[in-house]
């Protein structure tokens, strides 16, 4: 799970300070106000964790990746290309890692449970350069450095030290030369262990970074259109898209599979199909009354998905109902397919949605996080949604302290962050002003309006 972010110079953020994330925090504020800035830092890390490309330091994006935040001139903050982009990331893992000694593989070196990532990246000559890079846990720190002086002839050769706070990484005989530069922007290059006797767990680092993005996934908030037919050829997605096109395909892979979601029902685990489940929020939601998805005939990849909207409807294809159904669905499957341990980022999941719904919206991410150990980072315009949540705090239905809320604002040009403060019976202790716009104000005018036109006043 993350625990902690930091960002500094990264688009309208010129420093975030520390949040610190639960296991389910929600991003609020006004249009462009940062707050999706936030989850697009997490996402351009995991694009780039994924890319093939070794020597791309950031993967910024482009037509067919999750974000595209153009060049480094475009997302750093002010547009200072002589700015650095720092950022800090943590989080922990589900099994402590533990590390022995290379010289002495029966002596226990580390056990590590939580980990912090650091970069510093700079601009030069319209490339993006990693100035450094660390791996915190305990007292120990291991990265990277640039080294200074790096034009070698008419050419630039960036080289590089390696950084062993707290333990001394011995170097091998006759290899005193300096490293190359990273892999990406958080990876150690081959020799970084092949110089050095005795730091091969570096590659662990690296790993449990990677598998912490491999564990994300992220649903945008411009879903597809609901489709009169669907293809599955028996694929299993990893996640639903960024628009919710698997949708579809994961809940017929969970079908395949028999994946089955557990919870607590009067104190006993019980656990049922995937689908019943969503079926069953869909129903409290009083969104639809059932729906199924078969073939259009046996042995074909065509697919479609009828819906009955009440017990006595006539069953109809879910492009015929409410564009709601559609929109909501590829939330609920995420939120019930990902593996457990996993962080789903949700960008307004609330679009198009009946506020009842959005309020419904805040139960199912409480469920997910409290019977799945699923941490949710969701960003949402949704006054619906918080109230519910804080409801849910006061009947003790999730603790205040696995919320953590956020509010964004801008102030001089810049993005600012205030996390809100939740007591024990849900009430917000620093509600902003005009969190959700001036309901008070625009009912005070709408009276002085109708007493005006009475002639009660001039």
């Amino acid at each position: 799970m993350l625990t902690k972010l930091r960002a500094k110079n990264f688009k309208s953020w010129k420093d975030t300070g520390e949040l610190e994330l639960a296991p389910l925090t929600g991003l609020f504020g006004s249009n462009s106000s940062g707050k999706t800035s936030i989850l697009q830092m997490l996402l351009m890390l995991k694009q780039t964790v994924e890319s093939p490309d070794r020597r791309r330091v950031l993967h910024t994006g482009d037509e067919r990746s999750l974000v595209d935040l153009g060049t480094y001139f475009d997302l750093i903050h002010g547009h200072q290309e002589n700015a650095s982009l720092d950022f800090s990331y943590s989080w922990n893992v589900v099994k402590p890692i533990v590390i022995y000694d290379p010289e002495q593989l029966n002596k226990e070196l580390f056990s590590i449970s939580d980990f912090t990532f650091k970069y510093k990246i700079i601009g030069e000559g319209g490339r993006a350069v990693v100035d450094s890079f660390l791996y915190e846990f305990e007292r120990y720190k291991f990265g990277m450095k640039r080294l200074p002086g790096n034009e070698i002839g008419n050419a630039i050769k960036d080289q590089y030290e390696l950084v062993h706070d707290n333990y001394n990484a011995k170097k091998i005989r006759g290899r005193a030369w300096p490293l190359p530069p990273p892999v990406k922007c958080y990876g150690f290059p081959d020799e970084a262990t092949g110089y050095y006797q005795n730091t091969g767990f570096l590659s662990d680092f690296v790993l449990s970074f990677e598998e912490s993005f491999s564990n994300m996934t992220y649903l945008g908030p411009l879903r597809e259109y609901p489709k009169r037919s669907y293809l599955w050829a028996g694929e299993r997605p990893l996640d639903v898209g960024r628009r919710g096109e698997q949708a579809m395909a994961a809940l017929l892979a969970a079908r395949a599979e028999k994946i089955k979601i557990g919870r607590l029902v009067k104190k006993q685990r019980r656990y049922e199909p995937l689908e019943d489940r969503i079926l069953e929020w869909m129903r409290e939601m009083n969104l639809i009354y059932s729906f199924s998805l078969d073939p259009v005939a046996k042995h074909r990849k065509e697919y479609e998905c009828r819906v009955k909207k009440t017990a006595t409807s006539s069953e109809v294809l879910i492009t015929d109902v409410g564009f709601g159904v559609s929109q909501i669905l590829p939330v609920l499957v995420l939120c019930y397919y990902v593996p457990e341990h996993s962080t789903i980022l949700l960008e307004q999941p609330e679009i198009h949605l009946h506020p009842s719904v959005q309020a419904w919206l805040a139960d199912v991410l409480i469920d997910v996080v409290n019977e799945r150990n699923v941490q949710i980072i969701v960003e949402s315009h949704s006054e619906h949604f918080i109230r519910r949540l804080q409801r849910r705090i006061a009947e003790e239905k999730i603790a205040p302290d696995k919320t953590a809320l956020y509010f964004c604002r801008v102030e001089n040009g810049e993005s600012r962050i205030e996390r809100l403060q939740i007591d024990l019976f849900g009430n917000i202790l620093n509600w902003p002003e005009q969190f959700f716009g001036d309901e008070l104000g625009d009912l005070a005018e709408k009276t002085r309006a109708t007493m005006r036109r009475q002639g009660i006043i001039d």
